[in-house]
């Protein structure tokens, strides 16, 4: 198994490029898993509590959980992922299963946070965007889809958003070995991760 990791700020258009690289290869053989699905659970916290939390550091994140899943598709076995609510910010009791796929990729914002995921990534990919537009396509995405108003979203912005992709999600950029700028000139580095996912399917 192949297992790609895509990283990149919010807002970045990691959904974009992995649509890009996906959308001519053959149905089945590449399997997509998000990091949004492994959200620690919140449960014990009423949802006023979960709506404070800092879901852009990566103490959010159950990597063990993900980290194990890898490690049983890999060995081909199947898993249950999680199934998160971006209303209620918490799992649900609900989950998908997953089977083993010849390629796999792994997106999220943290993903290249966690040294013992990148061990694990074959490639590792940073999906790179202007600041201001991430932040546009992160307050559309907020109010409108997950319930979020529009000043909870800009005080979401200062205060977690912005200072832990700066300490965090930036950094990991160091770790990819190929940085894809998200505009109409990604079509050269796109190509060229099809093309050794090609070769892994052949």
């Amino acid at each position: 198994m192949l297992i790609i990791g895509i990283a990149g700020g919010t807002g970045c258009g990691k959904t974009t490029v992995v649509n890009q690289i996906i959308n001519e290869l053959p149905d089945g053989e590449v399997g997509v898993i998000s990091q949004d699905s492994y959200y620690k659970d919140l449960s014990h916290l009423s949802l006023s509590d979960r709506r404070m939390t800092n879901f852009d550091h990566p103490q959010s994140i159950d990597f063990e959980l993900l980290e194990e899943h890898l490690k049983l598709l890999k060995a081909g076995k199947s898993i249950q992922q999680p199934v998160y609510s971006f209303l209620e910010c918490n799992r649900t009791d609900k989950s998908i299963p997953i089977s083993p796929s010849k390629v796999l990729i792994v997106e999220g914002i943290l993903i290249l946070t966690s040294a013992q995921i990148r061990k694990m990534l074959d490639i590792k990919i940073f999906v790179h965007a202007d600041s201001d537009e991430r932040l546009i396509r992160r307050l559309k995405r907020d109010v409108n889809e997950r319930g979020w108003n529009l000043d909870e979203t800009l005080d979401k912005y200062q205060t977690n958003i912005k200072p832990m992709h700066l300490q965090f999600i930036e950094p990991s950029k160091e770790y990819a070995d190929i940085i894809i700028p998200n505009n109409k000139y990604n079509t050269v580095a796109v190509d060229m991760v099809r093309t050794i996912i090609n070769e892994k399917l052949d």
